[in-house]
């Protein structure tokens, strides 16, 4: 009995290194939904980002209400619910008068493959806080009460209640989250200097606080057509897992992680994963740069150039590195923590 404990200990430390080798590289593709099976390369994530119609030249960004036209299967899908719309808000800086808050949409998109049948994947296992602090160490998580879900009265939450479902309701494998991520590196400093150039107004936190529901879905409860469409796949959907970010009290009105698993068109014993994140971006944000570019110190922190990763106050690797860094390191940490649950069963 004495010796039980130092196996378990060695079982352990050989599984962690198992995960450490579970590493997983960036392939930056024109479209991750639309790459063919046959072109994956083992333990490489087909990824994309770049929307050829971006609304700038200088943001992997498009307009909602474009992307709601022209990327109609995205917006089905990858929206906080499929019948949103850009809600109609009262803000003091605007003398509460009310106005439709635009939005810009950040869509990521990966493709990589599991070497273990669908049928051998338990996505219900994956849906805990344990989870999702392995995916992104810098977010902390806390489990949250549906009765403390924020009421969607004010202007961040004002229309991210979806009509159909509540949230974090009538949905067996799923857990209600309250996150918090502190800016990292230089950031803190800079949003300092922008709330003493911003007397009166709304003050910048040094934080990001977003709730949110995330869920493991089974085959018989997803739109096999529809999620096939989306995927460019046509074989079964397997299980989803989503989260979905219904509140956000700053940048951001809504963040989704939609993974969609199916099974290899030619091999039975792998599994397809196209995995999407989509981050709405409040239009004002990226608007806000005058104040900015007067202030010699404050040039490196214009809001676009912060989000996309250009900015010498970009650091880490979680939100605070910009969308594009942080998408892919999300994703391929995903990639990892699945992989090596393969490796290691």
């Amino acid at each position: 009995m004495g010796f039980r404990h130092p196996i378990v200990l060695i079982a352990l430390i050989g599984s962690v290194t198992a995960a450490s080798a579970a590493v997983f590289s960036i392939d930056d593709v024109v479209s991750a939904r639309n790459t063919a099976v046959a072109q994956l390369k083992p333990a490489t994530i087909a990824f994309s980002d770049k929307p050829a119609d971006a609304a700038d030249g200088n943001l992997n960004m498009v307009r909602f209400d474009y992307w709601t036209h022209v990327h109609p299967e995205e917006k089905e899908f990858l929206a906080l619910y499929p019948s949103y719309s850009e809600p109609t808000v009262r803000k003091a800086e605007h003398d509460g008068k009310p106005q439709v808050e635009k939005l810009y949409i950040y869509v990521a998109q990966a493709r990589f493959l599991l070497d273990r049948p669908p049928g051998a994947i338990d996505l219900a296992h994956y849906v805990t806080l344990d989870f999702l602090g392995r995916i992104d160490p810098a977010i902390k998580h806390k489990p949250l009460a549906a009765a403390d879900i924020v009421p969607f009265t004010d202007a961040a939450g004002m229309g991210n209640q979806n009509p159909d479902l509540k949230w974090c309701t009538g949905r067996t494998n799923s857990i209600c989250v309250q996150s918090t991520y502190k800016l990292e590196g230089k950031i803190p400093l800079g949003i300092l200097l922008v709330n003493k150039l911003r007397e009166g107004s709304k003050k910048i936190a040094n934080e990001i606080d977003f709730q949110s529901e995330f869920s493991a879905l089974a085959a018989a409860d997803v739109d096999q057509p529809g999620l096939q469409q989306l995927t460019a796949l046509d074989t079964p959907v397997t299980g989803v897992l989503e989260q979905d970010i219904f509140y956000v009290n700053q940048i951001m009105k809504f963040g989704k992680f939609l993974a969609v698993f199916q099974g290899h068109p030619t091999d039975p014993g792998r599994t397809v994963v196209t995995a999407f994140m989509t981050l709405a971006i409040k239009a004002d944000v990226l608007d806000e740069k005058r104040g900015y570019e007067h202030v010699p110190v404050l040039r490196n922190l214009v809001p676009a150039d912060v989000l996309m990763g250009r900015s010498s106050f970009n650091s880490g690797s979680s939100i605070s590195a910009g969308l594009p860094q942080y998408a892919r390191n999300e994703i391929k940490t995903v990639a990892g923590i699945l992989e090596t649950d393969v490796a290691t069963k």
